[in-house]
């Protein structure tokens, strides 16, 4: 069938919940049911004492920045990004967890200026307000015209895929599950009867086994398929063996990439059997300038990946991954020097998957499958 390559931008976490909520024009509730922190708007005023002032209310583009001009001119075919937070004024508190994330239905204008495709929802704080707040989630984002992934009134919509349609009337699937390891409670999993997530509690074979059996139900000749999947600790660079096994066995199965995110900064990059697994995209957006204890992981440096895949076979033909750094809680571009070390870093953790990465002297990063590249 040939084609143009099919471009796929892959967001990490995108938290507006919280103090990013706090600063758009129509903030919800500042109260949390925190231990150390009560007001959201404490998190902005740290963000504010680490960097300077953020502007109130700030404009809904505004924790975006510059990237919305990178996505402008990349362009790129499907967006897919995980939304970390309720979207809900919904007060019934997930009991057991040490932090919550709601935004204010009012400010899904900021999520739409990014224009995604596709919202994963398999995470460990979609759920954050309850069964009540996730109805309000997904009934919200349904209004706001915006597709989802990984949760739903029951487990047949939870594991429902978003259809994204591309040129030449092929399609893209999106599966969005979440598993234990990123901190999901075992009682946010959709059934039958009841509304959740599409949850694992590993990275099983029969897990992988299972969501393979999905894909091949519903894949068709010239779809392509991305399993955007919640795993892991939010730090270090360690990938665990069940979750590279279980990134094999879904491309085995007919996954075409795995979008990996939790983890708090990006991790490794494998590009197997040609086709792209990112083990962890980091963070995107969040509140945590200002705060403290991990900063060897330079957290406030975020990425943007640009996947180019082959129509008609689903594999890498190249992935860009563009620097950018959080800043008076919107993003901007990184430094020369900040997007060095970001390069250093993911080509060192990436080299034992025989990951070839180069920098171009402006500071974008590519991703080159075995056998090709510089």
């Amino acid at each position: 069938m040939g084609g143009e390559l099919v471009q796929v931008f892959l967001a990490g976490d995108v938290m507006l919940g919280r103090g990013v909520d706090q600063i758009l024009p129509h903030p919800g509730d500042a109260s949390l049911p925190e231990a150390y922190v009560t007001d959201a708007r404490t998190y902005v005023e740290l963000a504010q004492a680490a960097n300077g002032t953020i502007p109130r209310p700030a404009p809904f583009s505004w924790p975006w920045g510059e990237a919305l001009a990178v996505l402008d001119t990349a362009a790129p075919n499907v967006r897919i990004l995980n939304l970390e937070t309720s979207v809900t004024q919904s007060d019934d508190i997930a009991p057991g967890k040490a932090v919550h994330y709601r935004m204010h239905p009012a400010n899904l204008p900021c999520l739409a200026a990014a224009r995604p495709d596709v919202c994963a929802l398999a995470n460990n704080h979609v759920l954050d307000y309850g069964r009540q707040g996730l109805a309000e989630t997904l009934d919200s984002l349904a209004a706001a015209g915006l597709r989802t992934a990984g949760a739903g009134r029951d487990l047949d919509e939870a594991r429902r895929p978003a259809v994204v349609p591309l040129p030449g009337c092929r399609r893209l699937l999106v599966f969005s599950l979440g598993m234990a390891s990123s901190g999901i409670p075992h009682t946010w999993a959709a059934t039958a009867q009841r509304s959740g997530i599409d949850f694992s509690d590993e990275a099983s074979d029969a897990t992988a086994a299972e969501v393979v059996g999905r894909i091949r139900q519903v894949k068709r000749s010239g779809d392509l398929v991305v399993v955007s999947i919640h795993w892991g600790s939010n730090w270090g660079y360690a990938v665990p063996g069940d979750q590279i096994r279980f990134a094999h066995a879904l491309v085995d199965g007919g996954a075409d990439a795995v979008h990996g995110h939790s983890s708090h900064h990006p991790r490794p990059l494998e590009v197997y059997r040609g086709h792209p697994v990112l083990y962890g995209c980091g963070d995107l957006i969040d509140d945590y300038e200002g705060i403290g204890g991990h900063e060897q992981y330079r957290d406030d440096l975020r990425l943007l990946y640009f996947v180019s895949l082959e129509p008609d076979t689903g594999r890498l033909d190249h992935a860009r991954l563009v620097p950018l750094q959080a800043h008076r809680m919107r993003l901007r571009h990184a430094s020369r020097k900040d997007a060095e070390r970001v390069h250093e870093v993911l080509a060192r953790t990436s080299r034992t998957f025989g990951t070839h990465i180069t920098r171009a002297p402006e500071g974008t990063l590519t991703v080159h499958p075995p056998g090709r590249g510089a």
